[in-house]
């Protein structure tokens, strides 16, 4: 989902180790792919996020923090 969100084409699922940064280092997405991600997420899985938080940046750590964050959304809904 991620590479299809983002638009991604020159990589694939096995180039994205889930416990790398999604920012910065890592991936290197920036604020933009972050809000096109989240909308991604929304669209898909009905999870919400505050644009501006703590807990937010602790979800988009990494894909596997943000794994688990919309499995935990999803088992509480």
């Amino acid at each position: 989902m991620l590479i299809d969100a983002l638009n991604l084409e020159d990589m694939s699922a096995d180039d994205i180790d889930a416990e790398q940064p999604l920012f910065v280092e890592g991936l290197g997405l920036d604020s933009i792919d972050a809000l096109e991600l989240g909308l991604a997420l929304q669209k898909r899985y009905g999870v919400t996020m505050s644009a501006d938080s703590e807990e937010t940046r602790r979800h988009f750590r990494s894909i596997r923090a943000l794994a688990a964050f919309v499995a935990a959304s999803r088992k509480a809904a």
